[in-house]
């Protein structure tokens, strides 16, 4: 009988906690910052829009980097190689390849092949990693796409101005041979400065610097706490892909790689708009609000 009794109130501490438990879900749905958050990250497409830039990167931005290899100074690709592996904690047979490929032998024949023709398409290719990337910020901003005549000449800046912080990230996250700790603060900060240029550069100059700097600030942190992360697993599972496929292993986790820190970054891109237009903080920032029917 005592059960008897105890079923009902059960029954209605469960029917009670089931109906707040909706409550709550439904004020989280209706909650205008988490809506606009979950229109803005389905309008960017994120894990398309992040596979698109880790797939243009691996396929035209990295080789970039080996076919300018065959051209640097000795002390250019020291730094290169040593930015690499501190930034993705190379140790072993992954840092043997990527040596490897930074100093090819034959550098007359490599040079011969390639000549300031080969280069420019090299880095004209490359650029199609600018113009995914200027995409995402269109998008992210709801602006219409910048014709080609206008934005050619950012593309090739964006790619030579990143390809020459990747030549010395090495010094700055190991805070310029004064730690970890300082190295950290720097890159945070490098890091926040490249990405707010990069919105900037990308969009046109068509929105204010004030406004990119949540963006910006979002970004850099998380790729901070990537790089971190990416330091712990980035190296053994390179090994350990390098020692079952060969030179193949290589592919297969850097590109894995590129795709996390590229959703990161689509998300934090995103993220940026909303934030930096949300309330208080917009009035604050002088952001603009485009309207979305004016996106092509």
């Amino acid at each position: 009988m005592a059960q008897q009794r105890g079923q009902p109130g059960r029954a209605d501490w469960i029917r009670g906690r089931t109906a707040w438990l909706k409550g709550r879900t439904a004020t989280l749905r209706d909650a205008p910052f988490l809506r606009r958050l979950a229109a803005q990250l389905l309008h960017v497409h994120v894990l398309d829009t992040a596979t698109r830039l880790a797939a243009q990167t691996f396929l035209t931005a990295i080789p970039v980097l080996f076919v300018l290899a065959a051209f640097m100074p000795q002390e250019v690709r020291t730094s290169v190689s040593d930015s690499l592996r501190t930034v993705l904690g190379l140790q072993g047979a992954s840092l043997a390849e990527i040596q490897a490929a930074l100093n090819p032998t034959g550098e007359e024949s490599t040079t011969d092949t390639f000549g300031g023709i080969g280069i420019l398409v090299t880095l004209l290719s490359a650029t199609t990693c600018s113009r995914v990337l200027q995409r995402l910020c269109e998008r992210s901003w709801h602006l219409p796409h910048l014709a080609g005549r206008l934005a050619a000449w950012r593309w090739l800046a964006w790619l030579l101005v990143w390809l020459t912080a990747l030549i010395v990230q090495g010094q700055i996250r190991s805070g310029l041979g004064a730690g970890a700790g300082l190295g950290t603060v720097l890159y945070l900060i490098t890091a926040t400065l490249l990405w707010w240029w990069t919105q900037h550069l990308l969009l046109g100059g068509r929105i204010p610097w004030p406004p990119l700097l949540p963006g910006a600030v979002l970004t850099a942190a998380a790729l901070t706490v990537l790089a971190w992360a990416s330091r712990l697993y980035v190296p053994h599972s390179l090994n350990r892909s390098i020692t079952k496929f060969g030179p193949l292993g290589l592919v297969f986790t850097l590109l894995s790689w590129l795709i996390v820190a590229f959703t990161a970054i689509t998300l934090c891109i995103g993220i940026g708009y909303v934030v930096a237009s949300q309330g208080r903080l917009a009035r604050l920032l002088g952001t603009p609000v485009p309207d979305p029917d004016d996106e092509d």
